[in-house]
């Protein structure tokens, strides 16, 4: 199916932003479905969000199983997959499982897929080449890297990044490595090759930066609250609107940083709450807020004028 995408983003896989989104689960510790397609629609239709994100590490992955993965997928297709992309986190430290859980996702409906850096095990480059080339050789579906050194343990290089550009099924990266410079080589390098790597943030305050030197856009965290005015700065800059977008950005701050002040999804989890939409606790070891952490975010969602009543 060819979903439409938002203005200015018709040469970009999965469109401009996207969220990683947190799974709900209820009073029982189940998957909450009912609740989970609620939470996708108000992200596509309120936050405008061109995709979803399901199974990251903020929809607690490393605690959902396999066939709760599975099913929340079909969920979350089921409910904006006419309308939005659906990507799915099927990256683990296993090539053979990260090959299953893709398989998987493909057959539950999923758009795209989103695959981590072998995470512990600190593969070498020629482990990591090799790891993320054996999942695209798998799958039929388009694959976002995603870049995070600093819970992975060893980061994508450059060269390699070059590398895996030119399979015709890996087409962006999700960007957490922090370092702007050594992203705008690789965005310079794999479009003057003819296979340019689509740049996405992970590092939601980042995003405006990454865009300057040649990102696509953000897949985000804090974009449970600010996807509608971040997908208003992001089209700003790309219109050329720079100061829009700046004013867009120094208002979302200290919620695009503050969300991060705890594990994303504690926060995310506890701002929901705060804005009458609860989607339930975490598994361990994820703990709910404290209330001193719930304080904080709440001013922060306040400052940004995104916490009605305050």
């Amino acid at each position: 199916m060819t979903l439409p995408q938002a203005p200015g983003t018709e040469d970009l896989p999965f469109g401009r932003l996207l969220t990683a989104m947190v799974t709900p689960f209820d009073e029982s510790g189940a998957v909450d479905h009912g609740a989970a397609a609620k939470l996708a629609a108000h992200l596509v239709d309120e936050q405008h969000n061109d995709g979803l994100v399901i199974n990251g590490t903020t929809g607690e992955s490393p605690t959902t199983t396999d066939d709760e993965k599975a099913a929340l997928v079909r969920t979350v297709v089921d409910a904006v997959g006419d309308r939005a992309q659906v990507v799915a986190g099927v990256g683990t430290f296993s090539t053979a499982h990260t090959v299953d859980l893709a398989t998987q996702a493909t057959a539950a409906g999923a758009d795209g897929l989103l695959v981590v850096t072998p995470y512990y095990s600190k593969p070498p480059q020629s482990g990591l080449l090799a790891h993320f080339t054996e999942v695209a050789e798998r799958t039929e579906l388009p694959i976002i890297l995603y870049d995070i050194p600093h819970r992975s343990g060893v980061p994508i290089a450059e060269d390699t990044l070059v590398e895996l550009a030119a399979h015709e099924r890996i087409v962006a990266v999700k960007d957490a490595k922090g370092d702007l410079i050594s992203s705008g080589r690789v965005m310079a390098r794999t479009a003057e090759a003819g296979h340019r790597l689509a740049y996405y943030s992970g590092e939601d305050a980042l995003t405006l930066s990454l865009m300057a030197v040649g990102g696509a856009g953000l897949i985000g965290t804090s974009t449970h609250f600010t996807g509608a005015l971040a997908a208003e700065m992001m089209s700003a800059f790309a219109a050329g609107d720079h100061g829009r977008a700046l004013e867009l950005h120094r208002r979302l701050l200290p919620v695009l940083t503050g969300v991060f002040a705890a594990q994303g999804c504690i926060l995310v989890k506890a701002g929901l709450s705060l804005q009458g939409m609860p989607v339930g606790g975490l598994r361990l070891p994820l703990v709910p807020a404290t209330a001193a952490e719930r304080d904080t975010f709440a001013a922060a969602l306040a400052s940004a004028g995104l916490l009605p009543g305050r």
